[in-house]
Parts: structure tokens; sequence; C-alpha cells
């Protein structure tokens, strides 16, 4: 059988020719493909490899008839729609890990660059100046540098500036002190501590809904006065308007960006006019190193799979051959959505997580399973940064630990999960469920309290004192509000004390009307859960 592949942009010729060395493989590179070209083309294909510049829109991901695997030559899959992907069987790969080393380096060299004034200080020599009194810079040894997410850049960011005398202070709710001890590195538990202490702050973490201009008017202020913030991660942590009035007023001395919320910047952005900004065209990649890498890894990871059935990196798949798939298939979607209901149960630095499989799961490979609950926990904040492949490395790294057990046993189900997670301050969460029916997701336990909750949708989960009326007056709020209750399920341990009740409503509940839930008289606790 002979494979098509499709190269839609720039790849190192030495990815290229390892998808051509590949006797059954046909390559076409065309990088100048317009969206509605790429519509047309991508029928005949069985492969597409893009960077960041080919948009592979649910459009396009429709058109494509043959189509069995996306492969992105790096980290992001911003520019690939996954769930389109997914729903079409399209496995879609990315390259974790091959630009590390340059981002990181990226880093480094634009708080050099900040701390030194280095590119103003050439500007004004190129324009035949010998200005000194202009770029008085400042030392970096003593000073604190705060690193907002310590993930493997991060870290490796962390390394290397230690050796400029710096004192390093990290936030990131997955790093465990343990791990951070090694590199001489102080794991906060408060953001504030950072806003508070840092001289220089440099970013490393994805653009989530809770990192969406965690930078902003109401953090400025926070900031130690005349800090140095740094962002080559992404575009949208830094609300970039306060940033403009943080620079100007001098609460911030200085910026560095290699991202922006909007690519490319725009010629008349208010940033451009701002000499204390130092701003790249999204360099942290850009290395003859990191493109070889990635290029490398994806073309590796797309024979892999066209001629092996062996799946690597991906993030809407787990990495295993069809014949283990077939059988396993049915708990991977109920073993993610038990993670992601955790991940939305308690927000923390998470330590341990505990999984005990019950019944028939027990003669399955289980370790997908486990990789899906761990991806299923870390993916609300890590985002597609982790996949089923890098979830347990990721949790190593954070110092994370993970436990498995299996109990043949099972008196109430034929087959069960349950999770406990552990979390720093003695915080404890746990959470079981079942399949009813191969798709028929089931969560039996939460927390202890007994329940039959299909973990989909729109979720309204509140904890109680169990006293009568307490549902009418949900369901009154609820239905003022226009929200329809599609089902319910009410769990308690002993009368008259504590319970749980967890509803599937049809449509999203407002931060307004979730404040109003919560100063209901029996309400403890209340959230909102999108799945």
């Amino acid at each position: 059988m002979t494979y098509k592949i499709l190269v839609s942009d720039s790849l190192s010729e030495k990815g290229i020719k390892i998808l051509k060395d590949e006797k059954d493989f046909e390559v076409t590179v065309n990088t100048k493909l317009t969206p509605e070209e790429l519509k047309k083309e991508i029928k005949k294909y069985d492969a597409l490899v893009v960077r960041s510049a080919t948009k592979a829109t649910a459009e396009i991901i429709e058109s494509a008839d043959n189509l069995k695997v996306i492969g992105r030559a790096g980290v992001g899959v911003d520019n690939v729609d996954v769930e389109s992907a997914t729903k079409k069987g399209i496995v879609v790969m990315n390259t974790p890990g091959g630009n590390t080393l340059s981002t990181a380096e990226q880093t480094i060299a634009m708080i050099l660059a900040l701390s030194r004034k280095t590119p103003q200080a050439y500007c004004s020599m190129k324009s035949g100046k010998w200005d000194r009194k202009s770029f008085m810079g400042t030392e970096l040894n003593g000073k604190v540098l705060g690193i907002v997410g310590f993930g493997r850049i991060g870290k490796e960011v962390a390394k290397r500036m230690s050796a400029f005398g710096m004192e390093i202070v990290a936030y990131d709710p997955f790093a465990s002190s343990d791990s951070a001890n090694i590199l001489s590195v102080r794991i906060v538990d408060d953001l504030n501590e950072i806003w508070n202490n840092a001289d220089f702050i440099t970013i490393h973490t994805p653009l989530t809904e809770e990192t969406k201009y965690l930078f902003n008017k109401n953090t400025f202020p926070k900031l130690k006065n005349g800090v140095r913030i740094i962002n080559c991660a992404r575009g949208g942590i830094i609300n970039e308007k306060d940033l403009c009035e943080a620079l100007a007023s001098g609460k911030v001395a200085g910026a560095a960006l290699d991202v922006f919320e909007n690519e490319p910047l725009d010629a008349d952005s208010p940033l451009l006019k701002y000499e204390n900004l130092i701003l790249t065209p999204h360099l942290g990649a850009s290395t003859e190193e990191a493109q070889e890498n990635v290029a490398i890894d994806v073309a590796k990871q797309i024979v892999d799979m066209l001629k092996n059935g062996d799946i690597k990196n991906a993030v809407n798949f787990p990495s295993i051959s069809p014949e283990e798939l077939s059988r396993i298939k049915p708990y991977l979607g109920l073993s993610e959505k038990l993670g992601a209901l955790l991940a939305n149960l308690e927000k923390g630095r998470y330590t341990e997580i505990n999984i005990e499989y019950f019944g028939e799961i027990c003669d399955l490979n289980t370790m997908p399973l486990t990789t899906a609950i761990v991806q299923g926990l870390l993916r609300p904040i890590l985002k597609d940064t982790v996949n089923c492949v890098n979830a347990l490395s990721i949790a190593k790294e954070r110092g994370i630990k993970i436990t498995e057990t299996k109990t043949k046993e099972l008196k109430d189900f034929a087959h069960l999960i349950s999770v406990v997670v552990k979390i720093e301050k003695g915080k404890e969460i746990s959470i079981s469920g079942t399949l009813f029916g191969l798709n028929d997701i089931r969560v039996v336990r939460i927390n202890g309290f007994h329940v039959d909750a299909s973990p989909e949708g729109h979720m309204l989960i509140c904890e109680n004192i169990d006293k009568p009326g307490f549902v009418g007056s949900i369901g009154t709020l609820l239905g003022a509000n226009n929200i329809n209750i599609a089902s319910m399920t009410l769990g308690r341990k002993q009368k008259g004390e504590k319970a749980l009740v967890v509803f599937n409503i049809d449509n999203p509940i407002s931060p307004t009307l979730l404040e109003k839930i919560k100063k209901l008289e029996q309400i403890i606790d209340a959230m909102v859960i999108k799945l």
C-alpha cells in the first residue's frame, strides 16, 4: 500500500528525507497552499505535516477523506482543530520536548537583553551615536527571578539562571517542593510571593482560562516597583494594553515579549511605541537544532504509525497497539472523565494519585487508562502540552506519585475505577466510575457520597446540609434563569448531615447565578463544570 504524505509548511530537510526514504511513501511538499486549495488537495492524502502556518480547520479536516494522521512539528496544536480530527478518527501528533532548550535559551537571551538594554544600545549605535548614559543596566547577581510555570522549559531556565547568582522562586500548581529543591529553587503556593518579591518574572505556562490575562491592571500594582517581565510562552497571558500602561508609569521597568495575543503583530500596535519594551517575532523554537529535532521527531512518528501501527505523542489518542486498543477503548473515555472531574473538584498541588481497578477490568492492560486519568487531571491547567504519551512523565517531573492496584473481586459492579488524589496540606479528593454499557459512563461515588451521575456537558455540583426544601430552592433559581435540569442525583452519608447533589443542566450557569446558589441557606459549596 502506498501512503500519500503532504508537507504544507517549511520543514527541515532531514525530516523530509526520513519520509521520502520510505518506499511506500509518496511525499509532496507544497508550502504555498491557500485554505481553499488545501481543502481540495487534502482529500487524497493519508498524512498531513504542519508547523504553525497551516491552519487545519474543522472545514479542512471534514474534507479529508483518507487522512489518518496530522503531525505537528512543534508543541502547541492550537492551529489544528483537534476535536474535529478526533471525531473524524484522525490522530493528531505533536513533538513535545523538541524545542525545550531553544525556548529556554531565548528566554535567557531576553533576560540578559532586558537587564542591559542591549537592543536599544545597538539601535543607538547603528544611528551613529555613542551614548553610554542612556543605557545604564542592572546586574542579575543577587536579584530574584520569579518563574511562573515550572515545567520542562521553566526548569531549564532555572538551571542556567542560578549560575548568574539569581535567587529562583517558582510557582506551579503541579510542581512539588522535592523536585525543585534539587535545583535550589523555592516553590511557592501563592503567586503573591512572586508578585511581591521578584525583580524579574518569566512566564512558562500554557494559555488557559486560568492564565488568560494573568498579568493585567489588577496584577501590575501588586508587583515590585521596577520589575522586568519576560514572556516566551504564549500570547494572551499578558494583557498588552495594561502592560503598556504599566510601562508608561514606570511600575514595570521593562518587558521582553516573544509572543503576542495576535500574531503577526500589527504595524500600528501600541507595543511598538515603548523604548523599554523588547519585541521579537516568536523566535522561541527558531533554532536550526530545534527545527531539525521537531522535523525528525514528527517524521519518525508518522512512519511508525502508518507502517507499524505504533502511536506516539498523540494528543487525542492512546499510544497502544490496535489489538489492545479495541479491548480497552470503552474504558478510556471513563478514565479521562474521572480525571477531568477531579481536576474541577479541587485545585491545588497534587502529591499523590492512587488508582484502583476492580473486577473484569483487571484482566486488561490498564496503563493507558492510568495515563488517561492523569491526562484528564492535568489537562485543565496544562492544555495541549499534556497528552496520553507524556502525562505520566509530566506528573513525575512535578513530583506526583502515582500508584495503581488491582482487585478482581467486586460485588456491586462488573468493573469499577476508583481514584484518590492527595493534595499538599492534607487535602484529599476521590471519585469512582463504571460503565453501564459500552458508551454509558457513570460516576458512582464522589468524595465518599454515593451518586449516579453522567459526566458530560454542563454540570452543577453542590455540597449541602441534608434538609427538606433544598432541591426546590435550587430548582426555583435555575428555572427563573431559564436553565433546564436534564438529570439529577443525590447522595448522603447520614440523614440530616452533609449531602451531595449533582445536576446535569442544558445551559451554562453564570458567575452571578452561581454566587446566588452559594448563598442558599443549606449550601456548603457549589461549583459548575463543563465536560
